[in-house]
């Protein structure tokens, strides 16, 4: 006899941030990802709202990978009430770990700031959570392997495949009662620098695909040529070179492209600061997990040892004050926060400064409006001129562009009963909708956020 599960798209549904995925069964309720919404201002409000379903009545959540949009909203989860396993690739957990610890830190940071200037209008403005809610979310994760189906109860089981992507992430597969449901999470690239080409799901009865870059290709940049074309530039103008970066997986791929450029070009002579406090974090993660990536322990710690890592942030100022040309590489990838936003209030104002860009810049966040040469930008309550030059490096990305999503789907077996396009801006999954279509002749269909859908298994 059929039964029914109800699928809740509480997040990354017409957007590509704050990833959850609530699957309400007869046996269990299972949550899929537990992001933070992150960019448009109407969409981090809905951070603060109630979560639109019991936290204590969820049995299980399962991570597809550690970045903030698919776990950042835990320990707010945990706070109204959950209680039970978190399960997770163990380098997924230990990202996760040092990702949450960072946002309560901002969070934390932001708020007393605003409190100190007056520039909120909440009085107190308040933490979403704290560091100490983050402690107690931590004691519920749990990790499991790759590639072994797990049962949770008698009629569901899952399991974890790689994905590329960051370390750790994996796509999804639950099966219940005789039906494969697939989150594919975020898909990596098939040439990634530091990690190796996603696996590939072969059946899929309902898919959940992400379609960040669903209307894109990746360019064919040469992007050491920019690297070096930029880090020459700023020797030139005896300037500063920023690189805003996310602290997991892309910068130590920008890490290890620049520490190679460096031994194959003795003209660039110039420091490379790396300012990430959680970056900093997550090489102890590359280190502890060599399994999950191509660098040999040699060649890792070789890299590591050439750049100036800053650990306090006092050194930050020094840094700022040396009038010499410098390369910084600092937190946060769509500079939403952290410490690339001290380095810009001072540097953006100067001509001789290049902000690199090197990812996807969100609609609502910086780093987008950086992207599309706004006059001056908004940090901390006070608006900074923009005349720094602003240059971008898409080929870096962690995601798969269309070529690869479509390329991700070729191994199923069967025609999908139903594909949900997730994770996208809308227009991005409207062009990959069409694109399945015509390719594979299978219809696939946008929810929108709140939609409830279900399905029979």
């Amino acid at each position: 006899m059929a039964e029914k599960v109800n699928i809740r798209f509480l997040g990354a549904a017409g957007t590509v941030t704050g990833s959850k995925f609530l699957l309400e069964t007869p046996w269990m309720n299972i949550l899929i990802d537990c992001g933070l919404f992150q960019g448009l201002k109407e969409l981090r409000e809905l951070n603060w709202k109630p979560f639109p379903f019991p936290p204590e009545k969820i049995d299980l959540v399962l991570l597809t990978h550690g970045h903030l949009d698919h776990t950042g909203y835990l320990p707010k989860l945990v706070k109204g009430g959950f209680s039970r396993e978190i399960l997770g690739t163990s380098p997924t957990l230990a990202i996760a770990e040092i990702i949450l610890t960072d946002s309560a830190k901002i969070q934390q940071e932001d708020a007393k700031r605003a409190n100190e200037e007056h520039f909120s209008i909440h009085e107190p403005a308040l933490p979403l959570y704290t560091e100490e809610d983050v402690e107690e979310t931590v004691k519920l994760f749990k990790s499991v392997r790759t590639d072994e189906w797990m049962e949770v109860s008698e009629k569901i089981k899952f399991r974890f495949l790689r994905n590329g992507h960051i370390l750790g992430a994996t796509f999804i597969e639950l099966d219940i009662n005789g039906k494969i449901f697939v989150f594919s999470g975020d898909i990596g690239r098939n040439s990634d620098t530091l990690l190796e080409a996603p696996h590939k799901p072969g059946h899929a009865d309902f898919l959940f695909l992400e379609s960040t870059y669903g209307d894109r290709i990746h360019p064919e940049e040469d992007v050491d040529e920019i690297l070096d074309s930029c880090i020459t530039k700023t020797i030139e103008n005896n300037g500063t070179l920023i690189i805003p970066s996310f602290a997991v997986e892309r910068l130590q791929t920008l890490m290890y492209r620049i520490y190679l450029l460096y031994q194959k070009n003795q003209n660039l002579t110039i420091p490379v600061y790396i300012d990430s406090p959680m970056g900093n974090e997550v090489l102890k993660v590359f280190s502890s997990f060599m399994s999950w990536h191509k660098l040999n322990t040699e060649e890792f710690k070789k890299m590591k040892r050439f750049f100036r890592i800053i650990t306090q942030y006092k050194d930050t100022w020094k840094v700022i004050d040396d009038p010499q040309p410098k390369v910084v590489i600092a937190g946060s990838g769509m500079v939403t926060g952290g410490r690339v936003l001290t380095y810009l209030r001072f540097h953006l104002k100067d001509p001789n400064t290049t902000i690199l860009l090197v990812g996807f810049q969100a609609e609502g966040t910086r780093g987008r409006q950086l992207q599309e040469g706004v006059a001056d930008v908004k940090i901390f309550g006070n608006y900074y001129e923009v005349k720094a030059a602003v240059k971008n490096i898409n080929s870096l990305s962690a995601h798969a562009d269309q070529h690869e999503l479509l390329d991700w789907l070729v191994d199923l077996d069967n025609n999908p009963d139903r594909i949900f396009l997730i994770h996208g801006e809308k227009k991005a999954s409207d062009v990959l909708r069409v694109k399945i279509k015509d390719r594979y002749g299978w219809h696939a269909e946008i929810p929108h956020l709140g939609d409830t859908v279900t399905v029979e298994v």
